[in-house]
Formats: C-alpha cells, structure tokens, sequence
C-alpha cells in the first residue's frame, strides 16, 4: 500500500495519522511528493485534538532499521520490532471513533554524534512551529498537543520561540533531554505562557541524563537537566518510579506499572498503562488539569542516583527467608 492509500484508508476510517518528516527547517511528508498542506486541508474538520508525536535519538526516517514511521509512530509496528508499542494506538487513534481527531507522526533525523543529532533537533524545532502555524490556520479552535521522547523534546521548545500566543495546548515531555534553562526560557515566550508542559522524569534515566549534561555544552554554568525536576508556573513534574507519584497517578488518571530496572532510557513510554496516562492528559486537558496533577506529589522530586545505588529489598537478595508455602 502507498502512503498516499494508507493516508486515504484512514481518513475513510475518520482515524488520519499523516506521516511527516522534518527535512532542515522545513517540512515534507513521508514518501510521497504531495504537498502537506494540501493533506492537512482534507483534515480540517476531523473532530478531536491534534496530537504530534516525535522520537529521540538514534532514530531516522526511512532508515531500514531506526525508521520511527516502522516503528514506534506506526500504527501497526513493522513486525521485525518484537515488542515495539505503538504510540498512536495507545494514545487513542485506530479504533475508528468519530473524536479520534488528528495524529502526526513527525520524522526527524537523531543519528550521529550527539551534538549533531541535538543541532537537528533544534532545526526540526523551526519545521514544526510551521506545521503548527498551518494547523492553526485551517481550524484554529482545535487543541493541538505534542508528545515526544527524550532528545524529541528539543522540538517542542524551539517550536515555542518561533510560534505565537496558543500555539500548543499541552507538551508531554518522556524523560526529555534537554536543560532547565532552556525549557524555561521557552516556556516563558508567548507560545510557552500559554502552553501546560508534563515533564515525566524517572531515576532510572539517570544515566542518559548525566551523559546528555557531559556531551551537550549548557547554556549556563551549573544548568541541570530537565530530568531533576522542572520549577515553572505552567509545568509539572511526573517522576515515574516514585512510589507516591504512581499512587496519586492511580487515583485520579490511570494505573502504572512499578519500575523494572534500575537504568533504562526506554520506560517513560514501554512501562505497562504509561502510554494510556497520557492519552488522558493530552485527551482530557481540561479535567485532568496541571493543578490535579500537582496535587497530591511529593514536593521535590528524588536526587540523582537515588534509585541506581538504593540497597536491593533483602527477600530478593535472601529467598530462604521468605515464608515457605
């Protein structure tokens, strides 16, 4: 099936997921020569909210083996990727209701060195500001929110400085690569002001956190990553391997699967339940507000390395002490 077909078969099917890709600072779509906002006008009046979802590092369009449209932005994940969730099924396309509303799957090139792969991003950044200006301007009481992973969240921030007042709804940040100093002066433009940013954390990035700190030069000595925590009016921090964060989580959205590892780059979006928590968030804004998030959190977040060096649970280093059945 061509891209065009599998793009006309879903908007019979009132479920569009259009593919793009970010190629520099302009945009194009996936293997196929049309025009994309030829594409968007035919989406104009789908019922629901825009949902942009992009990857992190390592990932490139049309690449055999790291094409995110094959992977986890495929609404069927090519069958080589055993295991591999897909995110526009989780995040509510695909069922062929009525108010699925819009999922862009948004390509871009994260290969290579990392600061390579970080200059990109920041590219890709400015193509995305322009998909939002065209979605805005063919229906501009639509919400549109972006969700992406680790360096992914790159895009969002640019995106920010070159968009005006309302741009984004809501930004789903899964343990994004990026500095607080630069998310918070993103946050604090027009576009910024008026978005609501979920920072999701975990401890078990700790690791890439320290590395992207070690490869990418910050904009202020002593700046952090946003993985520690994130302190704005407008933004909450969700750290996803805390006991009490996943029992609020349970109460008032969705219930999380507990942590399995000490180090992985991979859960904020692999965990059991996580991917339907934020089908909730970018589906229901409005009830599930940043202020019924917050409360009901710890007050700051855990310290660096706290899960990587915590002492094991002594029944799993001693299972001749556990009771006999």
């Amino acid at each position: 099936m061509t891209d065009e077909h599998h793009y006309i078969l879903c908007e019979a099917e009132q479920m569009p997921i259009v593919r793009i890709n970010a190629e520099d600072d302009q945009i194009s779509l996936h293997r196929s020569p049309r025009p994309v906002y030829s594409v968007l006008r035919r989406t104009r009046d789908v019922s629901g909210p825009v949902v942009i979802m992009t990857h992190g590092y390592k990932y490139r369009p049309d690449d055999a083996k790291a094409c995110p449209h094959r992977h986890i932005l495929a609404l069927n994940p090519d069958g080589t990727y055993f295991g591999c969730p897909s995110w526009p099924q989780q995040l509510g396309f695909g069922a062929g209701f009525a108010d699925e509303g819009l999922g862009i799957a948004f390509g871009w090139n994260a290969q290579g060195p990392v600061w390579a792969a970080r200059r990109r991003a920041v590219e890709a950044g400015r193509a995305l500001a322009g998909l939002i200006r065209d979605l805005r301007r063919l229906n501009p009481g639509r919400p549109i929110h972006f969700i992406g992973h680790s360096m992914g969240v790159e895009l969002a921030l640019e995106a920010l400085h070159h968009s005006g007042s309302g741009a984004l709804n809501r930004i789903v940040s899964l343990t994004g690569a990026g500095y607080q100093s630069r998310a918070l002066f993103a946050l604090d433009t027009p576009a910024g002001r008026s978005a609501e940013f979920v920072n999701v954390t975990s401890r078990e990035n700790d690791l890439f956190d320290m590395a992207y700190e070690w490869l990418i030069q910050p904009p202020r000595r002593g700046d952090r990553s946003i993985g520690t925590g994130l302190q704005a009016p407008n933004a909450v921090t969700l750290q996803l391997d805390c006991p009490q964060t996943l029992a609020h989580l349970s109460r008032v959205v969705q219930p999380v699967g507990m942590p399995q590892r000490r180090i992985c780059h991979w859960s904020s979006y692999t965990r059991p339940g996580v991917l339907r928590l934020y089908n909730a968030l970018l589906r229901h804004d409005d009830r599930l507000c940043l202020g019924c998030l917050q409360n009901g959190l710890p007050d700051l977040p855990a310290p660096r390395w706290s899960r990587l060096f915590v002492l094991p649970r002594p029944h799993a280093l001693l299972p001749f002490a556990q009771k006999a059945s």
